[in-house]
C-alpha cells in the first residue's frame, strides 16, 4: 500500500453517468490494485448509484471518499441542475488542489456537463482550461491518447472562426510540446505529423492561405530546433498514415479534427490528457450520457483506460 501513488478522481457531474462509471471501473480488482484512490465528491452523489448498481464504495478497499459536503440532495439521473454543476466544479477544484498539495500523485476527471455548470453562474469552458487556471498556467493543451494513435490539439474548446485565426506561434509552441512529450512518454522516435487547416492544406493558396502562412513556417522553425516535423498534410489522408506507424502524434489544428478521427478509431480506450501543467490530468473523453444516466447502462471502460494512463504517468519521471 505504502508504494502504490495516491490518485484523486473527481466524480462528475452527479446528475450523469460519472458516479456510476467511478464505482464501476474501481470494482474491477485489476484496475483498483494499480493505486490508492481518493474519490472526491459526496455521499448524496453516490447513494443512489450504489444502490443500482450494486456496487458500495466502501467495500472497495483500498479506496477512500473524499467528501466536500457541496451537494446536500439526492440528484435527479439525466435533469439539468445549477447545483450539480456547481458541485461537479467544487470537486474539480478539489482534486487538483490535492496534486498541487503533493497528496496526490495525479487526479482523473469524470465528466461534467458544460450547461449545467454555466447555469450556476460559474465562467467555464472545460475542464483543461479550468483545471489550468487553478494551477496558474496561462497555457495548456489537450492530448488524445489510446494504444493506436496520439493527437495534440492546437485549439481545443472555442469556435471554429476563433480556431481558425490561428497564428505560427501557436503552432509552434505545440510542437514543442509534442516534442516533449513523446519523449516523457518514453518513444525514442518522435516523428510528429502537422494537419493542415484547410482542404488539401490549403492546395498551394487556392483554399486559402493560413497553411501557408501560420502553419509551414512554424514546421521550418520547429525543425530547426531539431523537432522532427512534417507537413502540413491534408488532414483527410495523415490519421490513416499515422495509424499505419509512419508518425508518434498528429497535430490538429482544432478540436473536431482531432477528435472525430479518435473517437471513430477508439471511443473506450481514447484517454484525454491534459498538457502543459505542473500536475497529472487524465480524463474520459465522452460526456455525461444524461439519456442513459440512472439507468445502470454506462460502460465504464473509458474511465478505466484513463485510470490506468494516470497510474503509468505518476511512475514515469516529469510525467
Amino acid at each position: 500500500m505504502a508504494d502504490l501513488p495516491v490518485i484523486a478522481i473527481s466524480i462528475g457531474d452527479p446528475a450523469g453517468v460519472g458516479p456510476e462509471i467511478v464505482l464501476k471501473a474501481l470494482a474491477d480488482d485489476a484496475v483498483r490494485s494499480l493505486a490508492a484512490w481518493m474519490v472526491v465528491g459526496d455521499r448524496e452523489a453516490l447513494a443512489a448509484v450504489e444502490v443500482q448498481t450494486g456496487i458500495r464504495l466502501a467495500s472497495l478497499s483500498p479506496v477512500v471518499l473524499q467528501s466536500t459536503g457541496t451537494l446536500n440532495f439526492a440528484p435527479r439521473p439525466g435533469q439539468l441542475d445549477a447545483a450539480c454543476g456547481r458541485a461537479a466544479l467544487a470537486w474539480v477544484r478539489h482534486a487538483a488542489e490535492l496534486c498541487l498539495g503533493g497528496v496526490a500523485a495525479a487526479m482523473v476527471t469524470a465528466p461534467l456537463n458544460k450547461e449545467a455548470v454555466t447555469l450556476s453562474a460559474a465562467k467555464f469552458t472545460g475542464h483543461t482550461e479550468f483545471i489550468a487556471e487553478l494551477c496558474g498556467v496561462d497555457k495548456s493543451w489537450m492530448l488524445l491518447i489510446n494504444e493506436r494513435l496520439r493527437v495534440l490539439h492546437v485549439s481545443t474548446h472555442c469556435s471554429l472562426r476563433q480556431a481558425c485565426d490561428l497564428t505560427a506561434a501557436q503552432v509552434l509552441g505545440t510542437l514543442r510540446m509534442g516534442h516533449e512529450t513523446l519523449g516523457r512518454l518514453g518513444l525514442a522516435r518522435r516523428k510528429i505529423a502537422v494537419c493542415g487547416l484547410n482542404p488539401h492544406a490549403g492546395e498551394h493558396g487556392l483554399f486559402g492561405s493560413e497553411d501557408a502562412r501560420s502553419i509551414a513556417p512554424a514546421i521550418a522553425e520547429a525543425r530547426a530546433g531539431g523537432v522532427d516535423a512534417h507537413g502540413p498534410f491534408p488532414a483527410d489522408t495523415i490519421f490513416l498514415r499515422a495509424l499505419h506507424g509512419e508518425f508518434d502524434l498528429v497535430l490538429a489544428m482544432y478540436h473536431d479534427q482531432g477528435h472525430i478521427p479518435m473517437k471513430l478509431l477508439d471511443f473506450d480506450a481514447t484517454v484525454n490528457v491534459s498538457l502543459g501543467l505542473p500536475i497529472i490530468r487524465t480524463s474520459v473523453d465522452h460526456g455525461t450520457a444524461f439519456d442513459i444516466a440512472g439507468q445502470n447502462r454506462a460502460n465504464p471502460e473509458n474511465m478505466k483506460a484513463a485510470l490506468r494512463l494516470a497510474v503509468k504517468l505518476s511512475q514515469t519521471p516529469n510525467p
